[in-house]
């Protein structure tokens, strides 16, 4: 029982992002929450992505017109509001309910500062290859490359004439983050309290030169990213053979091209052995509770719910997410594109754990590096040129 005030019915306001979980979801769970939970009248609020920094941050200081107890947030977001203050920590209950061991790590990793938990990892999503089946054949590969080497061969096969083996834009930093970690390197690291950018370390320019390989086998711009123009357009129009993006983008492949429907598969994007995936930047939300809620106990239980393997196996196939545990991989089996996008969520990573990142993201000297190096610039000097973009920006003084 968790009485309000007046004694009765006691209030809780969740805050989920515009397109995080369907209409139907959020019914379905709200009528079970309040059946199981009678004395909880729950509220979902849905939130538009853009400027919901600053709403959070009002929610967090009290200053905010309306209130929250539970609220959605980006997994890379949870730093900033840290440093923002006014986060509940959640390190002592919850976790062993809520199967911390077995989180995501590139879920897990941002919501944890210096050691104690703050953000709850609900959902992931990440990247990966999606291939036109019928290229693929007539090209003669029968089976889905493991490996980067595998990879490479099989993309030079489907580079011919006015077909394009890959489009892989010049400026796709979230692709290189993975190749860099596959080769032990980092975006930047912090010491002492100071960032460093680490682009021109030895382990991130062999990242770098793998992405300069795998570029060369299409006709993607060198100065542009996946959205300018978005490539879910150039992939639609059936001469290329690969794109590396989240399996929604096939919703809207097939919208711009009816006739490619059933045509499309995907599969994880390769490691450098075929052990494991390549390593993937993996996006997705975590769950954080404001210090200044009045109905922390009901907050708590709201997360618990949303996370247990009920709720999870509901969201993930509902909206084709990756579930927040590796040990509930096999929820999503039947779906093609969230299989492959499991099994490459067990290698992901999340960018550096600095309230700042965003800051190097809108600034993003990553990009012009990228371009660089693939019209033939020293990767070097370039390499060092935005490793100290990256860690001037990180280590400044708002």
């Amino acid at each position: 029982m968790l009485p309000g005030s007046d004694g009765g019915t006691e209030k809780v306001t969740l805050w989920l992002m515009k397109g995080s979980a369907s209409d139907e979801f959020i019914q379905k769970f709200t009528d079970s929450y309040e059946q199981e939970h009678p004395d909880v009248d729950l509220e979902v609020r849905t939130q538009e992505w853009t400027g919901i920094g600053d709403k959070v941050n009002a929610v967090l200081k009290g200053t905010a017109p309306e209130r929250a107890d539970v609220i959605e947030v980006g997994n890379t977001q949870v730093a900033q509001y840290v440093e923002t203050g006014g986060l509940d920590e959640l390190t002592l209950e919850g976790l062993r309910d809520w199967g911390s061991k077995d989180w995501l790590q590139g879920l897990a990793d941002p919501g944890s500062i210096n050691g104690a938990q703050f953000g709850v990892p609900w959902y992931a999503a990440n990247r990966v290859v999606i291939y036109h089946k019928e290229l693929f054949a007539d090209a003669g590969i029968k089976t889905a490359p493991k490996t980067r080497q595998e990879w490479l061969a099989a993309t030079q096969k489907l580079d011919k004439g006015k077909q394009q083996g890959i489009y892989l834009p010049g400026q796709n930093w979230y692709v290189l983050a993975g190749f860099i970690w596959d080769e032990g390197g980092e975006l930047a690291v912090e010491g002492g309290g100071v960032w460093t950018g680490t682009l021109d370390t030895e382990q991130a320019l062999a990242g770098m030169d793998f992405y300069k390989q795998l570029h060369a086998l299409g006709d993607g711009p060198d100065n542009a990213d996946e959205e300018t123009p978005p490539q879910s357009e150039v992939f639609s129009r059936g001469q290329v053979a690969q794109i590396i993006a989240p399996p929604g983008q096939v919703a809207q492949i097939e919208a711009l091209n009816p006739a490619l429907k059933g045509k499309l598969g995907f599969f994880p994007i390769p490691g450098k052995t075929a052990d494991k995936p390549g390593a993937v930047l993996t996006g997705g939300s975590d769950l954080i509770i404001p210090e200044n809620t009045r109905n922390r106990r009901a907050a708590v239980d709201v997360i618990t719910a949303l996370v247990s393997e009920r709720w999870q196996t509901e969201l993930a196939r509902t909206m084709s997410y990756v579930p927040n545990k590796t040990t509930l991989a096999h929820v999503v089996q039947g779906n093609d594109g969230a299989t492959a996008m499991t099994s490459g969520a067990a290698q992901g990573r999340a960018t550096p754990k600095s309230p700042r990142w965003a800051e190097v993201e809108a600034k993003n000297p990553i990009k012009p590096y990228m371009t660089a190096v693939l019209t033939g610039q020293d990767p070097r000097q370039a390499a060092k040129t935005a490793s100290e973009a990256i860690g001037k920006i990180l280590s400044s003084d708002r």
